[in-house]
């Protein structure tokens, strides 16, 4: 990892915005909490446009709220989109995906001065972009704004999905004023700068993650369906309880990652109980389970065991499961040439690097099977992601920014033409 500490003006700038937005949303333990389209996620939004801005780029809100900073240096020609999203989870950390979203704006600012000093014109634009609802912590599915953009995702269906107080995307964006009419721009390229969220890169001392691919993913909403009744005076034999059920679903997603040591991960992340009395016995029980594998092979099988086991519980728990696939996306790399292109700029730049998986999605893995896409990432102390301690040195977010400026530098000059 980077160890040196002597900053230019521009990355003390760049550091000092880091902390500015990182007060939106701010919460007591240091992290934020910035859902979709909520009052801060709003307020964050008018910071940064105001920060385009100044540094004259155009700023448009398109149809699903995806953000975007534009500077057109070649009028007609496509874009080079580089950003990320500055979403949370309920309590996050600082770092999660608003990094990417100031890192792309800093590099952007970097290029068009060098543009305006003189330097050879690009071949494309540049267009600095502030995803909506990556985390889907308020709407599901995550990766929202960039499956739409993507044409994976409907707007209408977007726009019509309702968080838990029964509140639509379309309402939600329209009460922060960031739902606009834009199309979005034609994109040529993509790039994306992230932190790792996990432990190889601070462990190995690489300042530089080259994201070659991402690991495949199941994800499911289960209901467990019961049937109400008193806790204390029914018989136990008699009872159909959805969270009994429910708690061995849990019990067997984590039973399948320790089958599968080390290429396998599954989660059980949420769980909604109704009534969620302390006196009734659970009727019904929504959770959110998901695998997750490099291996596509591994994946397949933990997933017919997943589901071969959902028969047992029914059984055992007297319950019934109902099996609704949310959403899913296999083993895809990124385009070599975009690895390559990212591996030079690293050497050129004398940054230690290496080839990396990315295990979470991001919208990048939306982007990629549109246009060719680089993903880069920097370290995260202790592997610490979606905790409001986590943290990146601000060495190693300077270091990114610098790798990041060259990357768009040379997509935006045509580098990966031929």
């Amino acid at each position: 990892m980077t160890t040196t500490t002597a900053f230019t003006t521009h990355d003390t700038a760049f550091v000092q915005d880091f902390r500015t937005m990182s007060a939106f949303g701010a919460t007591e333990n240091g992290g934020v909490d910035r859902q979709a389209a909520t009052i801060p996620d709003g307020e964050q939004r008018r910071w940064l446009a105001g920060l385009l801005e100044e540094h004259g780029f155009t700023v448009k809100f398109d149809h699903a709220g995806n953000q975007w900073g534009l500077y057109e240096a070649v009028p007609g020609a496509p874009f080079v989109v580089v950003g990320s999203h500055m979403d949370s989870q309920p309590t996050a950390g600082r770092y999660d995906g608003a990094y990417g979203v100031l890192a792309a704006a800093h590099a952007a600012f970097r290029l068009a001065a060098r543009w305006e000093a003189g330097a050879t014109a690009p071949k494309f634009n540049l267009a600095v972009v502030n995803w909506f609802n990556e985390e889907g912590s308020r709407f599901k599915p995550s990766m929202m704004g960039s499956s739409v953009y993507t044409g994976k995702l409907e707007l209408e269906d977007a726009l019509s999905t309702k968080d838990a107080a029964g509140v639509t995307v379309r309402d939600a964006l329209d009460a922060i004023g960031c739902r606009g009419t834009y199309e979005g721009p034609e994109a040529a390229y993509c790039a994306e700068i992230h932190i790792e969220q996990g432990r190889s890169m601070e462990r190995e001392g690489i300042t530089i993650g080259l994201v070659s691919s991402n690991w495949a993913a199941n994800k499911y909403e289960f209901v467990v369906h019961g049937e109400q009744a008193h806790t204390g005076s029914t018989v136990i034999a008699d009872r159909k309880d959805a969270l009994l059920g429910a708690s061995m679903l849990v019990v067997a997603a984590r039973e399948l990652a320790d089958q599968f040591p080390g290429v396998l991960h599954t989660s059980v992340g949420q769980l909604n109980v109704y009534p969620n009395s302390p006196v009734v016995v659970p009727s019904r029980v929504n959770l959110l389970l998901d695998l997750r594998s490099a291996d596509e092979a591994v994946l397949a099988e933990a997933d017919a065991l997943l589901h071969a086991r959902i028969t047992e519980i029914e059984r055992l728990a007297n319950v019934t499961v109902e099996r609704n696939h949310s959403h899913s996306w296999a083993v895809t790399p990124y385009q070599p040439e975009g690895v390559e292109l990212a591996a030079k700029v690293a050497a050129d730049l004398g940054l230690s690097n290496k080839e990396v998986m990315t295990l979470a999605g991001h919208d990048s893995t939306n982007m990629k099977d549109l246009v060719p896409t680089v993903m880069l990432f920097v370290p995260s102390v202790d592997g610490i992601s979606h905790n409001e301690h986590e943290y990146t040195t601000d060495e190693d977010i300077v270091a990114g920014l610098t790798m990041l400026t060259e990357v768009v530098a040379r997509l935006c000059d045509g580098a990966l033409e031929d």
